[in-house]
């Protein structure tokens, strides 16, 4: 199925955000999720499916200083 990742188009066969999340290496990371423009809890991640045309936004946490 085709999303659009960040704004840009994406084939994925991830079923969930989490499975997402998973294949990006995003795991154990500091990150915030949106999908169609409301935001998923991490907690929300494996119970959230992911279908053809989602709008999903990743947003890293980026330490510095």
């Amino acid at each position: 199925m085709q999303i659009f990742l960040n704004g840009e188009a994406q084939h994925t066969s991830c079923k969930n955000l989490l499975q997402l999340i998973q294949e990006l290496e995003l795991e154990g990371k500091r990150f915030a999720v949106e999908k169609n423009e409301m935001i998923i809890s991490k907690s929300k991640l494996e119970q959230t499916p992911i279908a053809d045309q989602d709008r999903i936004e990743i947003i890293q946490a980026v330490g510095g200083g």
